[in-house]
């Protein structure tokens, strides 16, 4: 990754030019984070552990709805953190203790009784508590801070690390399982965290000094600006992004997660099930990049609504009877466009609505339903099969979450112009590992 050739108007180095190796250490920072290997990697633990075990599939696949939940709660804490102490020292002790709480995993006792399995989930719910810090909810800050004319693109680019990450740790997680157990596997996967995303962000990534900051984020005396956790709470603006997001992960993740089964009940074999999951992690792509391209030159509104109604049509088609591999590529695309879409969408508008001052908390606070509504709506798309022997029910129901979530965004309105100037955090920074 090179630095491209940007400048300001003034003849000064352009954003790119200042942060983007800022930038590649935190994309490998999200790629190696909390955020998508637990669930890019548990679904291939469901053979050797019903093997090992004889845990039902409901009781292997749990544990990502107890990750999902605990770090989502925790999120807005996590916010605080880097908002108070800088994104650094968050992102940097998260990332070490993610790793090292991945790897515990190796560690699950052999015998098979209940107290192995609690063992189990109890692993999982320290990587709940320790892994958040690793995700786009402390890296996202520190790319809004280094970047503004250019920050939709600056953000997609962050979380492509997500697309990445679901190219490479299935492969890494199926070979290791083959070859050293799924034990090992856990202990390898940890060594992302660990060796290739902690020892680049020590040497690359930092917080920008008030001086390197895009001068549209602070005040005329330099200093962040932006509305306070309370006051962002009291206005309409957050509630509209809190119900639209809610709404929106809870249609998308359920469908995503049982897109393979979905396919399965069309008649689709499983290996063209992997080729069209392979279609939507393109689709996740492309959609970041030109949805954070298109967040720099148009309002919101023009861009949210009409992308994250493509999954709509997703629906349309998974409910007909007859799907062919075409169409279900086409559903899948369109349905991995809008969720790559809607990563974007919640970084950029928190920034652009509410100000810098306070991003962490009000992201985390926006992170909340994101991951809320995502670890149950698997379990809900699952449940109505089990109930209705067909998905069709919830897939009508999401057919209009997606429409009623985009709309709710064109309530939002402009951007505001200005915030009002508050003080910064101090300084008092955590324990470094610098």
């Amino acid at each position: 990754m090179t630095a491209p050739k940007d400048k300001s108007a003034d003849g000064a180095p352009g954003e790119f030019s200042l942060g983007w190796t800022v930038l590649l250490a935190a994309l490998l920072g999200v790629t190696c984070g909390a955020s998508p290997i637990p669930f890019n990697l548990i679904a291939f633990t469901v053979e050797p552990l019903s093997a090992e075990f004889g845990w039902s599939r409901t009781e292997i696949i749990f544990p990502a709805t107890i990750y999902g939940l605990i770090a989502s709660f925790l999120a807005p804490l996590f916010g605080w953190m880097a908002d108070r102490y800088g994104v650094r020292p968050v992102a940097l002790w998260s990332l070490f203790a993610f790793g090292i709480a991945l790897a515990a995993i190796a560690l699950t006792p052999i015998s098979n009784d209940q107290t192995t399995l609690y063992t189990y989930y109890g692993l999982w719910i320290i990587i709940g508590l320790v892994g958040i810090g690793s995700t786009p909810v402390t890296w996202s800050r520190a790319i809004n801070l280094w970047f503004f004319k250019h920050r939709g693109l600056a953000l997609g680019i962050l979380l492509l690390g997500t697309s990445i990450a679901a190219l490479i740790v299935p492969k890494i997680a199926v070979w290791a399982i083959a070859e050293y157990g799924w034990r090992n596997m856990f202990a390898i996967m940890a060594l992302l965290p660990l060796l290739i995303a902690l020892p680049v962000a020590y040497f690359l990534f930092r917080d920008p000094t008030p001086a390197e900051r895009p001068r549209a984020i602070g005040g005329a005396d330099g200093r962040l600006t932006g509305m306070t956790l309370s006051r962002t709470i009291r206005g309409y603006r957050f509630h509209i992004m809190w119900v639209s997001i809610t709404i929106v992960a809870g249609c998308y993740a359920g469908a995503f997660i049982n897109m393979p089964t979905i396919l399965a009940d069309k008649g689709l074999s499983a290996q063209t099930a992997a080729s069209v999951m392979g279609v939507l992690g393109i689709g996740i792509l492309v959609g970041r990049l030109l949805t954070g391209a298109l967040l720099d030159r148009f309002w919101q509104g023009f861009v949210a609504f009409p992308l994250l109604c493509l999954p709509a049509i997703t629906c349309v088609i998974l409910l007909g009877d007859d799907v062919s591999f075409m169409m279900a590529a086409v559903a899948a695309f369109f349905l991995g466009f809008a969720a790559g879409a809607e990563s974007d969408l919640i970084a950029y508008l928190a920034g652009r609505y509410f100000g810098m001052l306070h991003y962490g908390k009000i992201y985390g606070s926006l992170y909340m339903p994101f991951g809320i509504a995502s670890a149950l709506s698997s379990i809900l798309y699952a449940y109505v099969r089990d109930v209705t022997g067909s998905y069709d029910a919830v897939l009508i129901v999401a057919f209009f979450g997606f429409i009623i979530g985009g709309a709710l965004l064109l309530l939002l309105g402009r951007y505001p112009d200005n915030f009002d100037v508050a003080p910064e955090p101090s300084s008092d920074a955590l324990p470094s590992l610098a």
